[in-house]
């Protein structure tokens, strides 16, 4: 590999606005470093948030990145299902809010259906791609723990709800336990990583890169 690929080398903060997918904020930030570019996790392209992007040397950091716990802003739509438990899928069945939510089941370690719109591999194909060919599979269930899952506001047909959870947890899949879908969804931190500290992809430049020892230090 030339080494102008493996530089500069760092990792990037990036606050993903909602529409474009992980891997074109990827690319993206590939086109103004000129290095490798890798992620430590992805968001659905409705979702916003925080990504940690890899950039040049630093993509070998990923083992250490990708386990970190999560944390979440979510406001679901308590009225209605969804295929895919978020806006973009086709609406399953419409009715009348709860009017009392059983979050407590949903707090600590859980077992829930994988959404069918997903990149876990079914018979060695991607679920979301079986999902939009019509091809109905039964999904795996995913052991997750949800360290912490406070209600922060409930209206008439919606509730925001604020997760800390380990990585690989489905947000959706909650929503959906929970009888609704994801309105929005909002990734806050990863580890000790927060969407504060991050800028939008089009504001982002290689001097805001964090170095290796920064981000080792910070775990």
């Amino acid at each position: 590999m030339p080494a102008r690929a493996l530089e500069p080398a760092g990792v990037a903060l990036v606050d993903k606005p909602a529409g474009p997918s992980s891997f074109a904020i990827v690319a993206q930030i590939r086109r103004v470093t000129g290095a490798r570019t890798g992620h430590a996790g992805t968001l659905d392209p409705f979702a916003t948030g925080l990504l940690l992007l890899l950039s040049g040397r630093a993509t070998k950091l990923a083992p250490h990145l990708v386990g970190l716990d999560k944390r979440y802003l979510t406001t679901i739509d308590l009225t209605a299902t969804t295929t895919t438990g978020d806006p973009e899928g086709e609406v399953v069945e419409r009715h009348d809010p709860p009017a009392v939510l059983d979050v407590e089941r949903l707090r600590g370690e859980i077992e829930l259906p994988v959404p069918a719109a997903s990149a876990v591999k079914i018979g060695g194909e991607r679920a979301y791609k079986l999902h939009r060919r019509g091809v109905e599979v039964e999904m795996p269930l995913r052991r997750s723990i949800v360290h912490a899952l406070d209600v922060v506001e409930r209206d008439e047909t919606t509730v925001t709800i604020d997760l800390r959870v380990s990585s690989g947890t489905y947000i959706r899949a909650i929503a959906d336990a929970l009888g609704g879908h994801c309105r929005t969804l909002r990734r806050t931190e990863v580890g000790p990583f927060s969407v504060e500290d991050a800028v939008p992809p089009e504001a982002f430049e290689p001097s805001r890169l964090m170095s290796e020892e920064e981000v080792l230090a910070a775990l």
